[in-house]
């Protein structure tokens, strides 16, 4: 693990101010009646409504969109809840207002702005970080009294620093003005990052793993063990041997994934890179069958045109068979 680096005096000063089953199955509640063994998207968050997230590991998906601007799906960010402590897992568009609706929907305490002060980043591509200056600024505003620690890939550091001294005049003028503004709410305290075990507290262990996505030198997959559950969640990556050695059985395995039909609709360029950085339904079926987890959920999904239930489908008829979920944003597993 890699401490902050020394940065230039004006710039350290801002530094320095700085079970397997989705809910839906597990709480007793009746879905409609998914095909193949499939949680329908709404049974998994309309389960939820009522259960307590407040003991045990839940996964809460904050957003499943990719670069498109999806109306229906925020950007790229999973939240990890052990015994209602909430871990973020990137910072997509629209991140805070999702953990509030959230926290609303759900009853989960940890999910209010305020309580947002942990965060872990899998890479540095703009569709998971655009949302970090919300996640710096916004709870702070919403009266966060502990800095934000911030976990990723080398440069996150000098990322946070530069989205910091981006906002040094509202800074200025709420630590300054009237505002009642808590002194160490804003700051950030990021770590560029290794593999290995890059956190731990009471309740969780985090483990990062290289993954391949192509064009960054790393990027990172991370494994959440406490609560009784293990969880894995991929990041972007290309197919990743790691992944199956990470998840080993793990009861949630959030991963990335693409039609390997409407890819063959795609220009040959985007073909190549796609290839490269992301994992084919048919490739995933592989790697699901051998990582062998409670339950797969689809994550960041690119269709170009095919529909949940064809994504879901290309999967099965690729060979996997275990429980499967068509992740969906505010579901919860």
């Amino acid at each position: 693990m890699r401490p902050m680096h020394r940065t230039p005096p004006r710039l350290a000063v801002l530094a320095g101010l700085l079970c397997g089953w989705p809910i839906a199955a597990s709480v007793g509640c009746a879905p409609s009646a998914p095909s193949d063994g499939e949680t329908t998207p709404s049974a998994a968050g309309a389960a939820a409504e009522g259960a307590d997230l407040s003991t045990g590991t839940h996964v809460v998906l904050l957003g499943t969109g990719t670069p498109n601007p999806e109306p229906a799906a925020s950007g790229p960010a999973t939240a990890v809840l052990v015994d209602g402590r909430a871990y973020v897992v990137d910072a997509g568009a629209g991140i805070v207002r999702r953990a509030a609706e959230a926290a609303e929907r759900y009853g989960a305490e940890g999910l209010t702005a305020a309580r947002l002060d942990i965060a872990f980043l899998t890479h540095l591509h703009s569709d998971h970080t655009i949302g970090l200056p919300d996640l710096i600024h916004t709870p702070w505003v919403a009266e966060r009294e502990a800095p934000l620690r911030l976990f990723g890939p080398d440069g996150t550091v000098a990322m946070a620093l530069h989205v910091t001294a981006a906002w040094e005049a509202d800074l200025e003028n709420r630590l300054s003005g009237l505002q009642p503004a808590t002194p160490d709410g804003w700051r950030v305290e990021a770590v560029d990052i290794d593999p290995g075990v890059i956190y731990e507290d009471g309740r969780v262990r985090v483990t990062a793993f290289a993954v391949s996505h192509t064009g960054w030198h790393e990027a990172y997959g991370f494994r959440f063990d406490g609560g009784g559950r293990s969880v894995v969640i991929s990041g972007d990556t290309a197919p990743t041997e790691a992944v199956v050695e990470m998840c080993a059985g793990c009861d949630v395995l959030v991963h990335e994934v693409y039609s390997a039909t409407t890819f063959r609709t795609r220009p040959p360029e985007w073909q190549s890179y796609h290839a490269q950085a992301h994992t084919s339904t048919v490739e995933l079926a592989d790697l699901a069958t051998r990582a062998r987890p409670g339950i797969l959920v689809l994550h960041h999904q690119l269709g170009w045109g095919a529909t949940p239930e064809e994504m879901v489908a290309e999967i099965r008829a690729a060979g996997y068979d275990g429980p499967l979920a068509y992740g969906r944003d505010l579901d919860v597993y």
